[in-house]
């Protein structure tokens, strides 16, 4: 006998591991390779030293010399995501050596090639990203010891030293704070389906807490991060061809394409954490922000895109929980919504610091530059004064998704 739609269990949804989301590390790459197999000898030899190579102006002769290696021995996701953030870091470093005055207009065939199949087969395009540059890039220094700071370090680093190591793994860590958020995430959506209030109150909680894990890991950017050295050495290399004055045209990708592409830089808008809280949390921003944001999503993993895109199709929390009536639920739901305004303004300080108060020192420096050493004095980068490495208008951008966020409570 068959048993009737009514009494059937609804499917469970989002089971982390679908996603290829870590039930310890959340969108972190868990324990990345920190070697290719041997025929990528060539490629790791000029990783490892792209901070001399790019400081010492002798990148770009180098990576001419490079052999076009073939990417069929690369095998499994953690080979490939690794070769994905050397070529990334290779290539960032190839653009940017000479600085915003001195840029290419062509990615030469050795290295655009290889690198543009890679990039296909993980479904992330051919720019160094947030998946890259945090998510991948991080090892224990004790293989079993703690995931602090004093126990990790980078794969693949560029020019700016320990401020460098610091502004990736802060990062990191507050990718890290945001794992139990990512599971209360299943464990809300879940609780909906069951119509089971005490879980979903749990939930919003365990959401809540993570939120503010998240602001307190985010403080330690400033033991961690010298301005100056973040905006003028570090910036440049997180930076995109699209939307920059200094590449207007993008980039061509030598047998590839023939015209020239255009990819936004590494920017904190690429984590997955953020997208899916505010799609869990109901929080819908101005149409301009939104729709760089979704570009935003063409930079994550494919799987974390569409775990964003699972919680977007579930059933409304914010609706649910108005239609409870249930006080609690009102304020735990309140609570996670202010935590992450909390958390969008304590961005806005760090950019302040980081970008603003810099750049107009940087300014002041540059003023100070030329008139001692003439017109062909070396100067810190200007092209994005204004804007974020993703292309973005970061203040206005900032403070609207803030904003945004703050308007998303449930009024009492």
């Amino acid at each position: 006998m068959e048993a009737s739609d009514d009494t059937e269990e609804p499917p469970l949804p989002l089971a982390l591991t679908r996603f290829q989301i870590s039930e310890e590390f959340g969108f972190l790459l868990p324990d990345p390779l920190t070697e290719l197999p041997a025929p990528y000898g060539p490629w790791m030899d000029i990783a490892r030293e792209l901070p001399q190579l790019i400081t010492s102006h002798q990148l770009r002769s180098r990576v001419h010399q490079m052999p076009q290696l073939s990417t069929q021995h690369l095998r499994g996701r953690e080979e490939l995501h690794l070769a994905h953030l050397v070529l990334s870091c290779i290539t960032t470093g190839y653009v940017w050596q000479e600085g915003e005055e001195g840029t290419v207009q062509v990615l030469p065939r050795n290295l655009a090639v290889p690198y543009w199949e890679v990039s296909q087969a993980l479904g992330l395009p051919p720019i160094l990203s947030h998946a890259d540059f945090v998510l991948a890039n991080w090892r224990r220094k004790d293989p079993n010891g703690p995931l602090e700071i004093e126990n990790l370090d980078t794969i693949i680093t560029l020019p700016g030293g320990e401020s460098l190591r610091g502004f990736i793994l802060v990062t990191l860590l507050v990718e890290k704070a945001a794992v139990p958020g990512i599971k209360a995430i299943v464990g809300a959506l879940r609780a909906i389906l069951q119509s089971d209030e005490e879980t979903l109150h749990r939930a919003l909680q365990e959401l809540a807490e993570a939120i503010e894990a998240m602001r307190e890991a985010l403080r330690r950017m400033h033991d961690y991060v010298d301005p100056e050295v973040f905006y003028t050495v570090i910036r440049i290399f997180l930076s995109g061809w699209k939307d920059n004055p200094a590449m207007p045209h993008g980039l061509i990708y030598e047998g590839v394409s023939q015209e020239p592409m255009a990819y936004s830089g590494g920017s904190a808008a690429q984590s997955t954490v953020l997208h899916a809280f505010d799609e869990l949390l109901g929080i819908r921003h101005r149409e301009d922000s939104a729709a760089f944001l979704h570009r935003m999503r063409d930079y994550m993993p494919p799987s974390h895109r569409a775990f964003v895109e699972e919680i977007q199709r579930a059933e409304s929390l914010k609706q649910h929980v108005l239609s409870s009536g249930a006080a609690r639920l009102r304020a735990a739901f309140n609570r996670c919504v202010a935590a992450l305004a909390d958390f969008r303004s304590y961005h806005i300080t760090i950019v302040t610091k980081y970008i603003t108060i810099a750049a107009a020192k940087a300014k002041a420096g540059r003023a100070e530059l030329s008139a001692r050493a003439g017109p062909s004095g070396g100067k810190p980068p200007s092209a994005l004064e204004a804007k974020g490495t993703g292309g973005s208008h970061i203040f206005s951008f900032l403070k609207s998704i803030r904003d945004t966020t703050r308007e998303g409570m449930i009024s009492a």
